[in-house]
């Protein structure tokens, strides 16, 4: 895309503006898949087995618009009142939306409508409530499992960042198995704040066996982000979930 490309109302200095974010978001994304790739190589894998999703929370539905410009396919939001409102604005755009962040039961009939995949299953009320607001829909949502790695804290909603204990994913896993509106992808998890992420990460892939083990399916790996997607590729993540390295910091014009 040029400058001449570029037109709307705001004159001149709001296309300029509307330029110099993209190109921004496209040096981002270079520096972003290099850095993936170096990570790559050093694990010896392939890159093609590791899938970017660009995390956009607090950003316009602008960016997600011109990340879909740049070849970006999976876009990732962690607050459904958000997500929602982007996923209709772009509903035009071929991306595969998937909700990251803790999921109240109460918000499971918006998050079936738009997620083509769901990181933070950790409990099995809200698989009974996924499941059922998902064929209500008549969609089948993916599902992953959301594994509390923070050895310190209590698992599911009332820890730091959600997750269900190590010894209880397989029962979610299971419960999610048996909801006709579900589809059972595989984990997911967040580095604890403090120690090592391939320790964590480590925890998380021989989880992810266990759960591989009994349903062959469920390969996805989702760990990984801005700070220590090195750490998560070198312990077998499949998917990354990226938003500073790539946005840039917070959009200062959301509170």
């Amino acid at each position: 895309m040029t400058r001449d490309d570029i037109t709307g109302a705001g004159g001149a200095g709001a296309q300029e503006a509307v330029f110099a974010r993209r190109e921004r978001l496209r040096a981002n994304l270079a520096a972003l898949r290099e850095r993936v790739a170096a990570a790559c190589a050093a694990a010896g894998r392939s890159p093609e087995d590791v899938h970017l999703i660009a995390v956009t929370k607090t950003f316009p539905a602008s960016d997600v618009r011109a990340l879909a410009g740049l070849g970006v396919t999976d876009v990732g939001e962690n607050r459904d009142q958000e997500a929602a409102a982007k996923a209709a604005a772009c509903a035009d755009l071929p991306l595969r939306w998937h909700f990251v962040g803790q999921l109240q039961t109460n918000k499971a009939r918006s998050v079936a409508r738009y997620a083509d995949l769901v990181h933070s299953v950790d409990r099995e009320r809200l698989v009974r409530a996924l499941g059922a607001r998902a064929r209500a829909e008549g969609r089948r949502v993916g599902c992953l499992v959301q594994v509390n790695l923070d050895l310190d804290s209590a698992a599911g909603v009332l820890g730091p960042r959600g997750g269900a204990d190590p010894a209880d994913v397989l029962a979610v896993a299971d419960a999610v198995a048996e909801e006709e509106g579900l589809l059972l992808e595989g984990v997911m998890a967040v580095a604890p704040r403090e120690g090592d992420p391939d320790a964590a990460f480590a925890r998380l892939y021989a989880v992810a066996e266990r759960v591989r083990d009994r349903y062959a399916q469920a390969r996805t790996i989702s760990a990984g982000m801005s700070g220590d997607l090195e750490a998560a590729v070198r312990q077998g993540a499949t998917h990354l979930r990226v938003g500073t390295a790539l946005l840039d910091d917070r959009n200062p014009n959301v509170g």
